[in-house]
C-alpha cells in the first residue's frame, strides 16, 4: 500500500496502522526509493510519525530500475528491506523511472534470487497499441513467463491482479508465484466508474475490468488457496487533483480495507477463508512469521466518512458517505 510522505504520511498512516500491524510500503515517492539507505530513511520517516499507542512495523521495498546495481541487493537485505517493485515505465502513479525493459534488470534480479528478496510486480505492458483493458493479460504472455523461465526460483508477487487469465495464470504456477487482490477489483467491476456519471474515486491502475474478471477473482480469493493473498494498494490522492480533468489512478481503502474485503468474502459465503487471505498467506509466503494478535470485525452499519484530512488537503476514501455493513471494532 502507499503511505506517501511528509504531511500526507501523517495523516493516512493511522487508519492503516489500526487495521494492521505490518504493511508492504510502495516505494514509487518522488523521489522513488531505488537505494537501501533511502528505504531505511523512509522507514525512520514513517515510525516517526505512528501516533504514540499504535503498534505498525513498516515492511519496506525498493523501485526497480533499468540501472539498479545487483550489489545493491546485498545492502537491501542487509537492511531489511523485504523486497523490489516493478513499475513498467508509464504504467502507473511515479512510474516515469520504471524499468523500460526487464531483460536489462536480469542480473539485478539473480541477485535478489540469491538473497531471498521477493520480486512485487505491477503486471501491465504499457505499449500503446494494446489496449488498456487487456495489458495484464499480455503481460502474463510477454513479461511472466519468460521471467518465470530465466529465474524459477525467484519469489514473484503479482500485485493486484484484475483479470481472469493472471488469476488462472497464478493458479496454475508453482511455489514461487503468489498475488494480491484488492477489494475494489473483488467489489466492483468497470462499471463502477461510468455509473451516474463519471466518478474517478473509482479509477486505479490496473483499472477495473468486466464482471467475468471480478468473478475469477473472488473465486480465487475464496478459495483458500495460500497463493492468493491480501493486498490493498490503498493508494491516497487529493480529493481536487482526484476530481481533476487528468485524476490520479489509486483508491484509498486504507480506512475501511478490513471492512470492504469482509463485504466480499461474504457475497460468496466465505468468510470462513478471510482470516487465512488476510492473515496467513501473505506472511507465509514472505517468509514472515504470523502475527499473533487479533482485530475483531462486526455485522454493524456505519458511514463511511466522505472525506478526511490529508495534510492541508482533503481526501476521499472509496464509498466514502455510504453505508458499510461491516465494521471494525477492535
Amino acid at each position: 500500500m502507499h503511505l506517501r510522505d511528509e504531511a500526507a504520511l501523517a495523516s493516512v498512516l493511522p487508519y492503516t496502522a489500526r487495521q494492521f500491524a505490518r504493511a508492504i510500503v510502495m516505494p514509487n515517492l518522488r523521489p522513488p526509493v531505488t537505494t537501501a539507505a533511502q528505504a531505511v530513511a523512509y522507514r525512520e520517516r514513517i515510525l516517526a510519525a505512528l501516533p504514540e499507542g499504535l503498534d505498525f512495523e513498516p515492511l519496506m521495498t525498493m523501485y526497480l530500475t533499468d540501472n539498479t546495481p545487483p550489489d545493491e541487493i546485498k545492502r537491501a537485505k542487509d537492511a531489511g528491506v523485504v523486497a523490489l517493485k516493478l513499475y513498467p515505465a508509464g504504467a502507473t502513479t511515479n512510474s516515469d523511472a520504471g524499468v523500460t525493459d526487464l531483460r536489462k534488470t536480469y542480473k539485478t534480479l539473480e541477485a535478489m534470487q540469491r538473497e531471498g528478496l521477493l520480486f512485487l510486480v505491477h503486471g501491465e505492458v504499457t505499449d500503446g497499441d494494446i489496449d488498456v483493458f487487456d495489458r495484464e493479460a499480455v503481460f502474463v504472455e510477454r513479461v511472466m513467463k519468460p521471467l518465470r523461465a530465466a529465474m524459477p526460483e525467484l519469489k514473484v508477487v503479482f500485485e493486484h491482479i484484475t483479470t481472469q487469465e493472471a488469476a488462472q495464470y497464478v493458479t496454475e504456477s508453482d511455489r514461487f508465484t503468489a498475488a494480491t487482490i484488492t477489494p475494489q477489483h473483488l467489489l466492483y467491476n468497470r462499471n463502477a466508474i461510468f455509473t451516474g456519471g463519471l466518478r474517478p474515486h473509482y479509477y486505479c491502475l490496473p483499472v477495473l475490468k468486466r464482471e467475468e474478471h471480478r468473478q475469477a477473482l473472488l473465486k480465487a480469493a475464496g478459495s483458500g488457496l495460500p497463493k492468493f493473498f491480501l493486498g490493498t494498494d490503498s493508494a491516497p490522492h487529493v480529493a481536487q487533483l482526484k476530481e481533476n480533468s487528468v485524476c490520479g489512478a489509486g483508491c484509498f481503502t486504507a480506512i475501511s480495507a478490513l471492512e470492504l474485503y469482509a463485504e466480499a468474502f461474504e457475497a460468496i459465503g466465505a468468510l470462513d477463508k478471510l482470516d487465512a487471505f488476510a492473515g496467513h498467506h501473505g506472511p507465509d509466503f514472505y517468509g514472515l512469521p504470523r502475527n499473533t494478535g487479533t482485530v475483531t470485525l462486526k455485522r454493524e452499519p456505519w458511514t463511511l466518512p466522505s472525506a478526511v484530512p490529508f495534510g492541508e488537503a482533503q481526501l476521499k476514501p472509496l464509498r466514502g458517505g455510504e453505508t458499510l455493513n461491516w465494521k471494525l471494532i477492535a
